[in-house]
């Protein structure tokens, strides 16, 4: 059982706890560290639609659709990702997508728009998707390509989206694409797709060394009427970083499970492996091992809800706090897991062994939703411009 006396620090309340018991029950019983591989689709759907009849999905959308908190709550979207990475990375995939693929529908979609998709998203009836990223363009967002030029009463789109998370199973797509309002970020806007629509095609299905479902989307002269825009045209730039600011959080704390779960496996293997006349624990170097990956986990957690607490209770903009917790929680969680198959010897290299899972489960983190390189220049920028004021 992996350390939950996080739990009484300041950062939660008792909502917060009780989230964390009833969701550390229904993993046990409901989630396996392995899945079908050969049908990562299937799984996900599945899992889709077990976190919403189990009413974890409710997380992600506000109360008025569905939802349990008014707002969304950084502290326990962080905490459902932490405990469904421990058990199982695919999980949290699917919880997280959820959230992020509504995300800018939550924050600045009209009436319409989150009465159409919101109440679904939660109940896990419609699988959801953010496609910002292209081929040419991945952290520098404001060069994208993809063109939604004004046609009529709508719009025609045509472009290309890659390694878009549950492309080829999503109901609809959150789309970024520029309408040309200015240079740069501020000529982008957020567009609403449902996965049917002519002229979107899935182009490519795309096989990663962790699998989930990855595409790469084609849009040749796709038509959108104008109710498909989200918030104000050319402000979709400012829609993306929104949400990413709420969600980047939660990418740490995902990466805070998997280390966890690392962690956990190690104690348990270096307790019963024998070396010499008694076990790998009591090797200086194993406990010099051991002692750097609590000392990473434990810093990790610290970050990550801090983050999420001062979004939730003291209202502030988080960007800062947000970049360190997932800088550091996804770069140390890489390290832990390193450890973690270093100290499983041989064994931890073998497909089927949870740190081998892990060990491919984590490295995309310190990519997705803003690499680490791009974190650290998030932080120097805030922390240049704090002292020159």
């Amino acid at each position: 059982m992996a350390d939950r006396s996080f739990l009484d620090w300041p950062f939660f309340d008792d909502s917060h706890r009780a989230l964390a018991d009833g969701l550390e029950q229904w993993c046990q019983a409901n989630l396996s560290h392995h899945h079908d591989e050969a049908d990562i689709d299937g799984e996900c759907r599945t899992l889709v639609r077990k976190l919403g009849e189990a009413g974890w999905l409710r997380y992600c959308v506000p109360a008025a659709y569905g939802g349990v908190h008014d707002q969304l709550d950084v502290r326990s979207l962080a905490l459902i990702r932490e405990t469904l990475a421990r058990h199982s990375g695919l999980a949290d995939f699917a919880f997280a997508m959820q959230g992020l693929g509504s995300g800018t529908i939550t924050l600045l979609g009209t009436e319409a728009q989150k009465q159409a998709y919101l109440p679904a998203v939660a109940r896990g009836e419609k699988i959801a998707a953010f496609a910002l990223t292209e081929p040419a363009s991945g952290s520098d967002v404001a060069s994208m390509e993809t063109t939604a030029e004004v046609d009529g009463d709508g719009y025609r789109v045509n472009g290309a989206k890659t390694y878009i998370s549950n492309g080829g199973i999503a109901d609809y797509y959150v789309l970024f694409a520029r309408t040309g309002e200015a240079p740069g970020a501020r000529g982008i806007s957020a567009l609403l797709v449902d996965a049917d629509n002519p002229g979107l095609a899935i182009a490519d299905r795309i096989q990663v060394i962790a699998p989930h479902p990855l595409a790469t989307l084609e849009f040749t002269d796709m038509r959108l009427s104008a109710d498909a825009l989200i918030g104000e045209s050319g402000r979709g730039f400012a829609a993306a970083m929104a949400t990413l600011d709420i969600f980047r959080t939660t990418v740490g704390a995902a990466a805070l499970g998997f280390a966890r779960r690392a962690l956990d496996e190690a104690t348990a293997r270096v307790r019963i492996r024998r070396l010499g006349a008694g076990t790998l624990a009591d090797n200086p170097i194993t406990q010099s091992k051991l002692a750097e990956m609590v000392l990473d986990v434990e810093t990790s957690a610290l970050l990550i809800y801090r983050a999420a607490w001062l979004r939730d209770v003291k209202g502030q903009r988080n960007t800062r706090e947000a970049a360190l917790a997932k800088l550091h929680a996804t770069d140390s969680a890489q390290s832990v897991i390193d450890k973690a198959v270093q100290l499983f010897g041989g064994l931890g290299v073998t497909v089927g062994v949870p740190v081998e899972s892990l060990y491919r489960e984590v490295r995309a983190l310190r990519i997705y939703e803003g690499a680490s390189e791009v974190q650290k220049v998030v932080i120097a920028r805030q922390h240049l411009a704090d002292s020159a004021a």
